[in-house]
């Protein structure tokens, strides 16, 4: 058994689009999760021409199926940039150095899969090089905002019991702040090496990229006695991949290109309230941050 997922902007989704594609899959009663906004039915299976009907609505909803047995994850393992957080914090460091539009660049093309994880990150470090460690509590304040969404979705995850890793390609300046506003359990990212009240242009070592957001997946699911199908895992990037498909249920949240194209599960229309919805949370059961 199999539920079809329909999510869009709240007050956008059509219960007629909803009725047409339950007759269509011959799918079993519509549940609103949340009206005008969220719904899913039941199959028996999976529609062989999905992408071509995703196609047809994705100017309308987000369409996912999902197997219908344990559907409530007891972990989420997220990145930060551009996920948990509406920004990429490397590229509003770059601002404060004058280098913004040369880093935004590389970043983009990094995301999207076109260079080296690693290479573009020590790249783009380099260039801020001598920029004064008080810069990044200016980023903080001034810049960073969380994404919708993302603490209704933490807040709801803890209630029922789940663990919560922040695992980012980003730094342990940013995310050690945002696992704190957001209430993660933990959390892992590269450091950026600080001599004399400035940054080096350096980042320590191991560097953490794709490989090593699957092995975060591995050892916390480990140490806490979980199977990797007991995760819910959320990224936007090439370098979250691996983890998007080795988690029980990786989301794509407003993906590069590439990444949506090697992801089953995607999220364009709805925010991270979404990754709630997937799990079958009606909105009555979200818990307040």
């Amino acid at each position: 058994m199999y539920i079809v997922s329909l999510i869009a902007k709240p007050g956008r989704l059509d219960a007629a689009l909803v009725e047409n594609l339950r007759n269509a899959f011959g799918g079993g009663d519509a549940v609103w999760l949340s009206p005008d906004e969220a719904a899913e039915f039941p199959v028996a299976a999976a529609p062989s021409n999905l992408d071509e009907i995703r196609a047809s609505i994705a100017d309308q909803a987000d369409l996912n199926i999902l197997p219908a047995d344990n559907r409530r994850k007891k972990m989420v393992l997220a990145d930060m940039d551009s996920t948990m957080i509406e920004q990429e914090c490397i590229d509003d460091l770059a601002d404060e150095a004058g280098v913004g539009d040369r880093v935004k660049q590389i970043t983009a093309r990094a995301m999207n899969g076109e260079l080296d994880f690693e290479g573009a990150l020590t790249e783009r470090v380099a260039l801020l090089k001598g920029l004064p460690e008080g810069v990044i509590d200016k980023v903080v304040a001034e810049r960073i905002t969380l994404m919708p969404g993302g603490p209704e979705l933490i807040a709801t995850m803890k209630a029922h019991g789940g663990h919560a890793a922040l695992v980012s390609g980003g730094f342990t300046a940013f995310t050690s702040r945002v696992s704190a506003m957001l209430g993660f359990d933990e959390n892992r990212a590269n450091t950026l090496l600080i001599e004399n009240g400035a940054l080096t242009g350096e980042v320590g070592r191991p560097i953490l990229g794709r490989e090593a957001k699957v092995t975060a997946l591995e050892e916390i699911t480990a140490r806490l006695g979980l199977s990797e199908q007991d995760v819910i895992a959320v990224g936007d990037g090439a370098n979250d991949l691996g983890m998007l498909g080795r988690a029980g249920l990786g989301v794509a949240l407003h993906a590069k290109p590439t990444v949506q194209a090697q992801s089953d599960c995607r999220v364009n229309h709805g925010d991270l309230t979404a990754l709630l919805y997937l799990q079958g949370y009606a909105k009555a059961e979200f818990a307040r941050p």
